[in-house]
């Protein structure tokens, strides 16, 4: 149903446009934006258990029906079960529903029959089938349906004649059509109790199609918190409400609604839904590529498990430019890493051209030396002053061999892995499979290589610093040491501190190293240095003095 009321709409009365006004504002002017994408993130979290606790509840209605019973109540049980199925699985709803028919048949009641018309136009409509949505819509006898089923038939036409404008966009043809659709919801809204929910539901249709936009946000507004509506209807109104308001310029709370609308479908087990896919798009176009592609990823699998095939057509085209813009985000990630590894050859090379000046100056000074009797002090300490210089020499010369052995290793790892999906790829493509490229890109799980990049540094650091931690613990009381699990070397605080005894020292650095911001590094070093009994402006000279073994 949102494919009707919504998507349609979005696509005609130019949502880019609204897209494009979008990126002039920032997701932090948004007061409850943070707390809604968390609440949103939780629920696809557990999406899968709202689906399985639905699906157990359609296998109790199953066993219900296989019970038996009279005609009327195996009809009742077959509506049942497609109202489950209508906004979960297509091809299931739509087998119910021919059962439901049939039975209705058996029984030549007219209601009934009415009634099952009714729901199958509901789903070939929902599909974009309008051929044959039209040919059942004409075949149910208007004058034996009550008052209701007359309002939710007329409301029906209205989505028919609304969604086929949309479809074919020919002026020509979209104005008649525009007309037949506004008659019926004049119909629909005259035989609606005034001030009820049918009664605003189709007004705000109508004023959404006219253009009267604060009209129909109006209408929308005094019902979408109406006692007993359930999931995809709240979904339906917040998501319309969130294009309206976008269109009014309310941008904030148009976001917001639409966050709203993708919860109630995820909580709802609706997988015939649009507003996951057009947060998707919002958050791509305002740069939130990471969001964007996971909840893409996510509308994708919902419309291959409600059978939506135009919506899988439609998720299938912007998927792959969300997942393009995440891959040249790992390679930008990549070439950093190469550049830090040509920083630290770079380095080994200026340390070594260093030592040998001071082989150099050692050879002079002891040539001065039988010569300079008198100068013996001078000379002793001139040599403790080198010898110390080459431990630190030697220490920074280990500490430079393991990192430049460990960032060789992890950038030819990932250019292993970039070939060999570069190839995986291109073989794919060549061979049309489609599908397997996106089971290979799905594949790709970014926070777990960042975990495993995370370790390698650990594990490399611990093994040059074996009494790293201790040392550091050392400068605490008992109760603000840190302790950490048996398995994990390093936390995200002592991470940054190991990064300052390599000496990188700057804020900035840490922060795109350990992908923080710079105000977090900020706030984990001043709480680390208040905490510990050396004064703050001594602390990094104690972590530097710690040894390498």
């Amino acid at each position: 149903m949102e494919r009707g009321i919504v998507e349609n709409w979005h696509l005609k009365m130019k949502y880019t446009v609204v897209l494009l006004g979008f990126l002039s504002i920032s997701f932090s002017g948004f007061s409850d934006t943070p707390g809604l994408l968390n609440k949103l993130d939780k629920a696809l979290a557990k999406k899968d258990s709202f689906t399985n606790s639905k699906l157990t509840k359609i296998e109790t209605l199953k066993d219900r029906l296989r019970v038996g019973g009279d005609a009327v109540l195996i009809f009742n049980q077959y509506l049942e079960i497609f109202n489950e199925y209508k906004t979960l699985n297509f091809d299931s709803a739509y087998a119910y529903q021919k059962k439901a028919y049939n039975t209705a048949i058996k029984l030549n009641d007219t209601s009934k029959i009415n009634r099952s018309k009714i729901d199958l136009a509901f789903i070939l409509l929902s599909s974009g089938m309008f051929i044959e949505t039209k040919e059942v819509i004409d075949a149910i006898e208007i004058s034996s349906l009550d008052q209701k089923s007359k309002i939710e038939y007329y409301g029906l036409k209205v989505r028919y004649y609304y969604d086929l404008c949309d479809f074919v966009k020919d002026k020509s043809y979209c104005d008649s059509y525009l007309n037949s659709g506004n008659q019926y919801a004049d119909l629909a809204i005259n035989l609606s109790t005034f001030g009820s929910y049918d009664y605003f539901f189709n007004s705000g249709l109508k004023n959404l199609q006219q253009g009267n936009l604060q009209r129909g946000i109006s209408d929308y507004k005094s019902i979408i918190n109406t006692p007993g509506l359930d999931g995809h209807q709240y979904a339906i109104l917040a998501s319309t409400l969130s294009y309206m308001l976008y269109s009014t310029g309310q941008k904030s709370e148009g976001f917001n609604f639409l966050i709203r609308a993708a919860i109630a479908d995820i909580e709802y087990s609706t997988k015939e839904n649009i507003a996951l896919f057009k947060l998707a798009d919002t958050l791509f176009h305002a740069g939130d590529n990471e969001r964007a592609y996971h909840y893409m990823q996510e509308a994708m699998a919902d419309a291959e498990f409600y059978g939506a095939r135009h919506r899988q057509l439609r998720v299938g085209t912007m998927l792959p430019v969300i997942m393009g813009k995440q891959l040249a985000l790992v390679e930008e990630k990549n070439s950093l890493i190469y550049k830090y590894a040509l920083s630290v050859t770079v380095l080994s090379l200026l340390i070594v051209a260093f030592i040998v000046i001071i082989f150099i100056q050692l050879k002079k000074l002891k040539a001065a030396e039988q010569s300079r009797s008198a100068a013996n002090a001078a000379l002793l300490h001139t040599n403790k002053t080198i010898t110390e210089t080459n431990t630190a020499l030697r220490d920074a010369n280990r500490i430079k061999d393991e990192y430049i052995g460990y960032y060789f290793n992890i950038n030819s790892e990932y250019i292993d892995k970039i070939e060999r999906f570069k190839t995986s790829i291109s073989q794919k493509l060549e061979m049309g499979r489609y599908d397997d490229i996106k089971k290979s890109i799905y594949k790709i799980d970014l926070k777990k290589e960042r975990e495993d990049l995370s370790q390698s540094f650990d594990r490399v650091f611990i093994k040059l610093f074996p009494d790293f931690v201790k040392e550091f613990n050392s400068y605490f009381k008992d109760e603000d040491r840190i302790e950490l699990p048996p398995d994990v070397l390093l936390n995200t605080e002592l991470r940054i501190f190991a990064l300052i005894r390599l000496g990188i020292h700057d804020n900035d650095r840490i922060a795109k190293i350990l992908d923080y911001s710079v105000n977090t590094i900020y706030s984990y070093k001043t709480r680390i240095k208040n905490k510990s009994f050396v004064p703050n402006d001594e602390f990094e000279d104690k972590i530097m003095a710690i040894k390498a073994h």
